[in-house]
């Protein structure tokens, strides 16, 4: 496949309105990808590589910006580059009005060839990319981007520096890519009428990924287009985590009632058309089987050479990283009644891990987000060799301990992120295993065994070193474990359905986190926006910030803000316009104007002076945010008087409270 036919199709998802639209459109992209499916796969959620590996192409924006300013005009440069950044607000609108493709002789020297850029090309600058390693290596990926800028057309360019940039936003992701590969390739004559999704194009409104699972098995869920605009369907963008029953992205400014107002309209000036949803149980078979193996490429290439029973036959495989299954926040009483039993287990102030073992292979570690962390844990892959004597698939957590005391999770994320000189902090922070779940035993794979068995199997595979279980049904017996877990030091417990199955990368009912109060963060207003209307003459947006202290090296990346008093940066983790009076932003604005740093028009930045306490409903990973973390529905709580600051919350807080 050309490049330009994908990005041309891109560009039309990302104008299409309603979710179910977007399904059908990429189903259709997908049945023309031939050779370069499982690639189209991925490069549409604006991953250049399967979910499970860890690769990046390492480009960040500066050295994007310079490869366009090569590839376009001899008078452009990099700061030109950031110069319209600023002014429009999106890598790819920048990178569709250069001028590329200009350069020529010595000064497209690099620019690989000169003909159409084709998928496969696109993908083998890719990992040419991530492989690149050593002296020169930054060079060498900057030579490689400007080549394929060089080639580019305006639309090509688009999605070129989105991607290499993870900023696709074309709004697919995995729940829409689930549903276009089953309606793709495991459900004949779909969508069965032909104008159903230009029809649907007029508006949707949001919901759940897996509203899917209402239709029948085996049949097709016909709705009429006001039902589409009424309920919508697919996903939310492609958000790491799946919530539970909200919809949105934390870069949207629409709320539902105003993406529903429009839905409405579209709905009240059109004919009801036939809207369809893929059938449910194929959707089913492409969700297992995305679970199993974490590649939407490969699930994609299987569904349409071996259809569902090729899917069927998919397993894990060890090795490979496969998404946590995830728990959201509970109370004894809500599940008592509705369990047979409750499985409770001590909930560790530790790191996530999944633990891949082959007692004739190797053995490898990854943390929740599916990095490699092996080489960090050497005496964890020590004690699994030397006790584990099967191969198996474990989820557990990473612990930090002192002569048997557990230490805070700081010291665990020390180990995590060594990556030099590890044998020294071995010596400083000594770590241990605690497995609490079993996916895969002895060639078995478990995903779909009950909780009760899978510890079972864990209990077989592992002597000692996983977390405490047991199966209770008396709530006052269950306050009374939790009472000696939080004696011992610990977090707190977790409360499990004994019958439920492991539901990778989902977030539900079936696990459920204790936990006393709901936690807020103590942030740095870095900016600001004025507002509109009324409140025109005061601040009405505020941009909040964490710290990054000089030890922690993810902050070289970006360009946190610096405040000189004590050196510490700061990183953007959201923007906070919720909960504050009109006396309050009166009282806010004019403390703040001391402290402006730089305005352009209604952007004001400040030097750190204040600190807001915030509350949220969520913390999401987020590419695009200096911290590389988002708050889900921000809003401010109280100025802290007594903070300045260098006392504000830093990014191994939030760490520990998304590891949560």
């Amino acid at each position: 496949m050309e490049f330009a036919a994908f990005a041309d199709r891109a560009r039309a998802i990302e104008e299409t309105d309603a979710d179910l639209a977007v399904v059908a459109a990429v189903a259709e992209l997908f049945a023309d990808a031939d050779d370069d499916l499982a690639t189209v796969a991925r490069y549409v959620q604006g991953r250049p590589f399967p979910a499970w590996d860890d690769r990046t192409l390492a480009v960040g924006p500066s050295l994007c910006h310079e490869a366009l300013a090569r590839a376009a005009d001899p008078n452009v440069d990099a700061d030109d580059v950031e110069d319209r950044l600023a002014d429009v607000g999106e890598i790819g609108a920048v990178a569709a009005s250069l001028e590329l493709g200009g350069q020529q002789g010595l000064s497209a020297f690099g620019a690989g060839g000169s003909e159409d850029l084709t998928v496969a090309e696109v993908g083998a600058e890719f990992e040419a990319m991530a492989a690149a390693t050593g002296s020169g290596s930054e060079g060498n990926r900057r030579d490689r981007l400007f080549g394929l800028f060089n080639r580019a057309n305006p639309t090509e360019a688009r999605f070129l520096a989105r991607l290499v940039l993870a900023e696709m936003r074309i709004g697919v992701g995995e729940g829409t890519v689930r549903d276009a590969i089953a309606g793709a390739f495991l459900a004949d004559d779909w969508p069965s009428a032909p104008d159903a999704t230009e029809a649907a194009a007029g508006g949707a409104g949001t919901e759940d990924d897996d509203a899917n699972a209402d239709a029948d098995d085996g049949g097709v869920e016909q709705l009429t287009l006001a039902d589409a605009a009424a309920t919508g369907d697919g996903d939310e963008g492609g958000d790491d985590d799946e919530d539970d029953d909200e919809g949105g992205d934390e870069d949207e400014g629409a709320g539902e009632d105003e993406g529903a107002d429009e839905a409405g309209g579209a709905a009240e000036d059109s004919t009801p058309a036939a809207v369809e949803r893929p059938p449910a149980d194929a959707v089913a078979a492409v969700e297992r089987a995305l679970q199993v193996s974490n590649d939407c490429g490969r699930v994609a290439e299987v569904a349409r050479e071996e259809g569902r029973e090729g899917l069927e036959r998919m397993e894990l495989e060890v090795g490979r990283p496969v998404q946590a299954m995830l728990a959201q926040a509970g109370a004894v009483m809500d599940v008592v009644k509705s369990w047979d039993g409750v499985a409770v287990e001590t909930k560790y102030d530790g790191a996530r891990v999944q633990v891949h073992h082959d007692p004739r292979g190797e053995t490898r570690l990854f943390s929740r987000n599916m990095e490699d962390v092996t080489a960090a844990l050497p005496e964890i892959v020590d004690y699994v060799r030397a006790t584990v004597d099967v191969p198996v698939i474990l989820d557990g957590e990473v612990i930090a301990v002192d002569d048997g005391d557990v230490l805070p999770f700081q010291r665990v994320l020390e180990r995590f992120r060594r990556k030099h000189d590890v044998a020294a902090a071995r010596e400083d922070v000594a770590v241990e295993l605690r497995a609490f779940d079993c996916l895969h035993h002895d060639g078995t794979d478990l995903l779909d065994a009950p909780l009760q068995d899978r510890r079972r199997r864990l209990e077989h595979a592992m002597d000692g070193a996983s977390a405490t279980y047991a199966v209770m049904y008396d709530p006052d017996k269950i306050d009374a474990f939790e009472a000696a877990v939080l004696d011992e030091g610990h977090e707190g417990i977790m409360l499990k359905d004994p019958d439920s199955t492991y539901s990778a990368g989902k977030r539900g009912q079936e696990w459920l986190k204790r936990k006393p109060d709901v936690e807020t963060l103590d942030v740095v207003v870095t900016g600001a926006e004025w507002g509109e209307g009324r409140r025109a003459n005061v601040f009405g947006t505020f941009e909040v910030s964490v710290r990054v202290p000089d030890d922690d090296g993810r902050g070289d990346a970006g360009d946190g803000r610096a405040d000189a008093s004590d050196g510490s940066r700061y990183a953007t983790i959201g923007n906070v316009a919720t909960g504050i009076t009109d006396a309050e932003l009166d009282s806010l604005t004019e403390r703040l104007r001391e402290h402006v740093r730089t305005e352009d028009g209604q952007t004001v930045t400040f030097d750190p002076a204040v600190v807001f306490e915030v509350g949220y409903e969520e913390i999401q990973a987020s590419p695009t945010s200096e911290s590389g973390y988002a708050l889900r529905f921000p809003r401010f709580v109280a100025v802290r008087e007594d903070k300045a600051p260098a006392d504000a919350d830093d990014l191994a807080r939030v760490d520990r409270l998304v590891e949560d």
